[in-house]
């Protein structure tokens, strides 16, 4: 199969992040990811950011697009991790969270950063709305990630059925989100 390239394909930024997380929990090299610090504290501030309030300040030109989103109460976030380094972009396989009792496994399977275009997404409580900032909690981001694009979070458009996820990934689950 032969992809066709879209010339035209081009991603801008329609805000930044504001966050209290100046660095990320997991860094990158040429051999994998790592956790940076110690599981007790990752999973410390993984907890606390579900709590921390954070800005998503939309460019003012684009406050149109925001008409009427504060009738929801999450929102999806799609956002690029600007601080993986291109080089580690090519990397195929890591250990998730960065911990070799996980099994390596292809970075599709796991929500590492690490990956060829680290769009990354999370869920987050919108707490409120003015005018083109957003007031959020539960934004995993790290201060300056450039926010590529926001929807509603509607759970009925995500699986209702009972869904499969590997042990290794129970487990990490079962650590950090208790």
């Amino acid at each position: 199969m032969e992809f066709q390239s879209d010339s035209n394909l081009a991603l801008f930024p329609v805000g930044l992040v504001s966050s209290e997380i100046k660095t990320p929990f997991l860094r990158a090299d040429q051999n994998g990811i790592a956790m940076e610090g110690r599981l007790e504290k990752v999973k410390q501030d993984i907890q606390d950011m579900k709590h921390k309030v954070s800005l998503i300040i939309i460019l003012p030109e684009l406050s149109g697009l925001l008409t009427g989103i504060d009738q929801y109460s999450h929102l999806v976030i799609l956002y690029w991790a600007h601080k993986v380094p291109e080089q580690n972009r090519a990397i195929t396989q890591v250990h998730p969270m960065g911990r070799k009792e996980n099994p390596k496994v292809g970075i599709f399977c796991t929500s590492s950063p690490v990956r060829p275009n680290p769009i990354l997404t999370t869920v987050v409580k919108l707490v409120a709305q003015e005018g083109n900032v957003l007031k959020v909690t539960g934004l995993d981001a790290i201060d300056q990630s450039l926010v590529l694009d926001i929807k509603p979070y509607v759970k009925d458009f995500y699986p209702q059925e009972k869904t499969e996820i590997p042990d290794w990934m129970a487990r990490i689950i079962a650590e950090v989100h208790p």
